[in-house]
């Protein structure tokens, strides 16, 4: 019996993030378990083709106003400059367990989830003062044009994951490039991909511990 790829991608992803509901309840009754997700993404440039229908999937999913965006994807070209060989590279939060964002928010607004440690907003009590956007060392925040409050990726917490989803990006990549799951949970597939995969991750000596991952583009021959 054959098993289609995507599907099992799925469901070992959303065996972790169907942990989500229960795990809402357990932290308001105090975290008794005392487990903790930790959400993460992998971003494969081997093979993003830059479509980007992951734009415009995350754009719609979370209503994000014509001309800003939550995620986008930079074209990078070789420096030989050989045609036909551009690759490309996510540009978005980049989750990190240690958050300068949420260290210099004065007002709470933006937050680690206590359920599922993803870097979000309380859109009620931001004040627009800007201070996470400057703290961000990924210039990846933004002022929501609608809102008026901090905006960040964050994973679709509110949208997709709420009713135990994958991120928008990661459903409609039609090339397998984004992979999503719990990596604190040893057997979930991103798990078993950080752990045979040579990753890295976007200034990670400043201590922020970013939980966006990215296989980079392997040359070819090599």
């Amino acid at each position: 019996m054959t098993i289609d790829r995507r599907k099992f991608l799925t469901t070992a992803a959303l065996g972790a993030v169907g942990t989500m509901i229960p795990l809402d309840k357990e932290a308001e009754a105090g975290n008794v378990s005392g487990y903790q997700p930790r959400f993460v993404m992998i971003f494969d440039q081997n093979k993003c083709v830059g479509c980007g229908a992951c734009k415009e999937a995350c754009s719609e999913t979370n209503n994000v106003p014509a001309g800003q965006l939550r995620m986008t994807l930079e074209r990078q070209s070789p420096l030989d400059g050989t045609p036909g060989n551009r690759k490309y590279v996510r540009v978005s939060c980049q989750q990190c367990s240690e958050p300068p964002c949420v260290r210099v928010c004065p007002t709470g607004a933006a937050h680690i989830d206590p359920a599922t440690n993803i870097v979000t907003m309380d859109n009620d009590r931001c004040v627009g003062c800007k201070y996470c956007i400057a703290g961000c060392p990924y210039n990846v925040r933004f002022i929501n044009e609608k809102t008026k409050a901090a905006e960040n990726c964050d994973f679709c917490l509110h949208t997709k994951l709420a009713i135990g989803e994958l991120p928008a990006c990661v459903q409609a990549c039609r090339y397998d490039a984004l992979i999503f799951g719990d990596a604190n949970n040893p057997n979930s597939y991103v798990n078993k991909v950080l752990a045979v995969k040579d990753t890295v991750r976007v200034r990670a000596m400043l201590g922020t511990q970013p939980n966006l991952h990215y296989i980079p583009i392997i040359k070819k021959g090599v």
